[in-house]
């Protein structure tokens, strides 16, 4: 549905890694780790998403940062680099201190001073979404903080999406999912959810999910677009 057909949404819920926050720094440290391959990055990142999905379809839950340090070591092992889960783990600490895209903390109090209510809705875990949040300053706009962990399993199975909304107390209409992975927007898409895709470089969407309501290069037109919305 075009975004100038649809209602506006009481309720907009934001994945947080690369949809808000920039990952460099933690690419950077895993990139130094696996002798500077940089295009080893991309590879432990669809790795550990990977295995969140097998922890899911498994039915044993593990929280994300144990997930992607051991998905980490697997990476590394194939490219003869021996990693302790200790040091896998210390590399990947800047996970938790990551700074927010440059646009989106005004597009944030844009889209909350227009009376949306603002909602995460992560695969990391609780502990370490309270400390991204807080140390990336964007806490204060956001009425919940959700977490996956909840649940005892990951984005995008259909149940966390139902689940979000037994939390808030809305219908799967009535909210949109924004985020910048094409993954999470299929999810949110086959769950019933509006959805807004933010193209981030070297994101795509994934072709047989059908089409978002919005798609915008960035999180400051994904809130122009929301705040034109009639309720």
């Amino acid at each position: 549905m075009p975004a100038d057909q649809m209602k506006r949404p009481k309720v907009v819920y934001f994945d947080v890694n690369e949809t808000l926050l920039d990952l460099s720094p933690v690419k950077e440290s895993v990139a130094q780790v696996l002798n500077g391959k940089e295009e080893l990055v991309t590879l432990w990142f669809t790795t550990m998403l990977q295995y969140s999905l097998v922890a899911t379809a498994g039915d044993h839950y593990r929280n994300f940062s144990e997930i992607g340090a051991a998905t980490l070591q697997m990476v590394a092992l194939n490219n003869n680099v021996s990693l302790s889960e200790e040091k896998a783990k210390e590399v990947l600490k800047p996970m938790r201190s990551l700074p927010a895209h440059p646009e989106v903390p005004e597009a944030l109090e844009r889209l909350k001073n227009g009376g949306y209510t603002l909602v995460t809705l992560t695969n990391g875990a609780h502990n370490a979404l309270e400390e991204q949040m807080t140390n990336s300053g964007l806490k204060k706009y956001f009425s919940q903080l959700l977490s996956v962990e909840e649940t005892g399993m990951y984005k995008p199975h259909s149940r966390v999406y139902s689940w979000a909304n037994r939390k808030i107390g809305i219908n799967p209409r009535e909210g949109i999912m924004v985020a910048a992975h094409g993954w999470d927007i299929a999810g949110a898409v086959w769950a019933g959810w509006h959805t807004a895709f933010i193209s981030r470089p070297g994101q795509q969407l994934y072709p047989l999910a059908g089409k978002p309501d919005i798609i915008a290069p960035d999180l400051s037109m994904v809130a122009d677009e929301l705040l034109e919305l009639k309720e």
